[in-house]
């Protein structure tokens, strides 16, 4: 299927009124007091917000890292019609490799993440080698998140979201491709496999596998129970996960402050970026640019909360998943310890299609940023010569010969 001529190149170009306001806002900000001695017990610490927040009140140079990204990823827009919802402008990178019979790979980032998720991966994918499959490599910019358009009629759920993923690919001449994704990602690329699998959809793989009880009395086998990420994920379910309750109950509620208050935005999504990750050293800078990538999104930065409503009052996200693909789609799934959801590998076994599993001892939540070699080398064992994927895109083995 030839692509069609429907797009766009694009270049990031946050104008200088928006850097203006954004000054003011920043000039005017006012800090909450903390609890002594309290670091991040309550969420982010005052030290941290009060260094990153002067860091992009004087000296953080957007324009500096507007360049780099533009340098770095190909970024493309076109319009993609969504059944019910209307034609949206959607935000892409889009990179082949100098490899023919490269694989087609869909990369779905989350929340709090955006389409920079695919920095440090997109040359490792795209790198052919003698023992390694090459990718062609699309990441999109989900529908209200970075510079796609957002929704603007309520019911954009799962199923919407995997129509834009799957007709972006159809449109740029992918007629059949894999798909790799954590977080929102994992969901989305799912419910690809769910509609479009095996016809267009032709294997998947996640670092965020949702899993439920096999059966209703079904229980994780005592040695799960005790491994280290099952603390984890109660941690997560006691202590962190206040946001997705808000989000998926309320966003509104909590988009006003996002929309209006950049250290409130800040803080929202830093002390995610810090305790969602394996002690990764971030750089203030590199947060600044996750948080401005928000901030100057183009359908505002509370649009992305919206999707936490709209797919979890289906209750697709805890309920067993109702596949209707008539054969199984192979599955791929690569674990990192510091996950915030835990899948007990008892359950993780019944998940129809698996193929490929890893687990890695280091990593977490953002796994494409922290462990970029890590991921790419599993990917490149599924989909690999020796691996259980390898040709299944027709005719894009992913190597040269």
């Amino acid at each position: 299927m030839p692509a069609d001529s429907n797009e766009k190149p694009f270049k990031i170009a946050i104008s200088d009124e928006q850097l203006s306001l954004l000054s003011k806002k920043l000039a005017l900000h006012v800090l909450p007091d903390e609890l002594e001695g309290a670091g991040k017990k309550y969420g982010a610490s005052l030290t941290d917000v009060r260094r990153l927040v002067s860091r992009w009140q004087n000296s953080f140079d957007w324009r500096k890292e507007e360049a780099r990204i533009n340098e770095e990823l190909p970024q493309f827009t076109r319009d993609i019609d969504v059944e019910g919802h209307g034609t949206l402008n959607i935000h892409y990178v889009h990179q082949k490799s100098e490899v023919d019979n490269a694989i087609p790979m869909l990369f779905v980032h989350g929340w709090p993440g955006s389409f920079i998720e695919v920095r440090k991966i997109l040359p490792l994918l795209l790198n052919p080698g003698p023992d390694h499959p090459a990718f062609h490599v699309v990441a999109l910019s989900l529908p209200g998140y970075g510079f796609s358009q957002g929704p603007k009629l309520q019911g954009f759920k799962s199923a919407q979201y995997a129509e834009v993923g799957n007709k972006l690919m159809l449109a740029l001449g992918y007629e059949k491709y894999v798909t790799q994704g954590g977080d929102w990602g994992s969901i989305v690329t799912r419910q690809m496999a769910n509609m479009y699998g095996n016809k267009h959809l032709m294997a998947w793989h996640t670092n965020f596998l949702l899993t439920t009880p096999p059966t209703p009395t079904s229980k994780p086998l005592p040695e799960e129970l005790s491994d280290p990420r099952a603390a984890r994920g109660q941690w997560y379910f006691t202590q962190g996960n206040g946001y997705f309750v808000l989000q998926s109950t309320q966003p509104q509620t909590i988009g006003y402050s996002l929309a209006d208050s950049p250290v409130g935005l800040l803080t929202w999504i830093y002390e995610k970026l810090v305790n969602w990750t394996d002690n990764y050293p971030w750089d203030d800078d590199e947060v600044l640019t996750w948080i401005s990538i928000y901030w100057f999104s183009r359908a505002g930065p509370a649009a992305a909360s919206y999707m936490y409503y709209e797919i979890d009052q289906t209750g697709e996200i805890t309920a067993p998943f109702n596949w209707t693909t008539e054969a199984p789609v192979k599955l791929g799934a690569s674990s990192f310890p510091k996950e915030i959801f835990y899948a007990p590998p008892s359950w993780v076994k019944v998940y129809r299609g698996l193929v490929f599993q890893a687990d890695h001892d280091r990593g977490g939540h953002f796994a494409a940023y922290e462990v970029p070699e890590l991921l790419v080398q599993d990917l490149r064992m599924m989909f690999g010569k020796a691996g259980p994927a390898y040709g299944v895109v027709p005719n894009k083995s992913g190597y040269s010969t």
